[in-house]
């Protein structure tokens, strides 16, 4: 696969401008002090998720224990003191925003803490679903280690949806990944989440555009299948800074569609495939607030 300059790209990655909605977005985050993971991951879809009124939002502070190369979030060994207050802080701006049927939230990785945080990620949703009652969650966990306790912690809170991303094909992974983190152990992790509960919806991702061929993202897809994921999202990978792994291809919009065909032959339920496209890309909250009505 032939190597491209990171900074010559195509046409079709141009991103939309803001538009007043973002501001309101920014004000409310600022005054609750709370954080996302569009802001903190440079995600190219800020500007039109934001100025939708919807975002993606992070716990447990700004600082990941983890160290993947394709990370813009800050990392440390150890992480910021939890706040014990976000749950009520999230539920304060989910309501100011007026955000009543569907809301995603994810994480920082917390190595450094007993639980990693499973429990504080579980108060979070069920703060959420008892201060609105009508509102869907899904929720982006870490691999958690591979500790099934932990992630039954996360379970019990009772989110609508458990996504968890394997992030790159397998013969990537170290390069791509922290080294704690691992193709088995995500796939280890969403096996475990439908052994306990069958009838959630979980959800994974890939990054395209990092060396990878197009038969390894096919096994990727057919391996996430065989620990039922029901949703699968392609997105390319941008380099958020020089020090950051560098873009090996532009995927062309072709493949992107080609991804998608593959995958629901497949029989994923639902597909969201782009180069914009992120793991918490609201394509897929369509999808999953019909199903979960069902």
């Amino acid at each position: 696969m032939q190597q491209i300059n990171h900074q010559q790209k195509p046409d079709w990655l141009t991103i939309r401008p803001p538009s007043n909605k973002f501001d309101q977005v920014t004000q409310v985050l600022k005054k609750h002090q709370l954080k996302t993971v569009c802001a903190e991951s440079h995600c190219p879809n800020i500007a039109e998720c934001w100025s939708g009124g919807t975002a993606t939002f992070m716990v447990m502070g700004d600082t990941c224990t983890r160290g993947c190369r394709f990370c813009t979030v800050k990392t440390s060994s150890i992480g910021k003191p939890l706040d014990e207050q976000e749950p009520e802080k999230l539920v304060k701006a989910i309501k100011e925003l007026e955000i009543f049927d569907y809301i995603v939230l994810t994480s920082v990785d917390r190595d450094d803490l007993a639980d990693q945080g499973s429990m504080h990620i579980a108060k979070c949703i069920k703060a959420i679903k008892e201060g609105i009652p009508s509102i869907l969650v899904e929720v982006l966990i870490p691999d958690f280690q591979g500790n099934s306790k932990l992630i039954q912690n996360v379970i019990d809170s009772k989110p609508d949806v458990i996504a968890h991303n394997i992030e790159t094909v397998k013969s990537l992974q170290n390069k791509v990944r922290d080294p704690r983190a691992g193709y088995e152990q995500s796939l280890k992790v969403l096996k475990i989440i439908k052994e306990k509960n069958p009838k959630v919806i979980t959800k994974s991702s890939i990054m395209v555009g990092l060396g990878e061929t197009s038969d390894e993202v096919v096994q990727t897809m057919k391996d996430l299948r065989s620990v039922d994921v029901n949703i699968i999202t392609f997105g390319q990978y941008l380099q958020p800074s020089k020090q950051h792994l560098e873009v090996v291809e532009y995927v062309h919009p072709d493949k992107f569609l080609k991804y998608k065909e593959l995958a629901k032959e497949l029989g994923f339920k639902y597909v969201a495939s782009g180069p914009f496209v992120r793991s918490s890309y609201k394509a897929g909250e369509l999808f999953v607030k019909h199903q979960l009505k069902q």
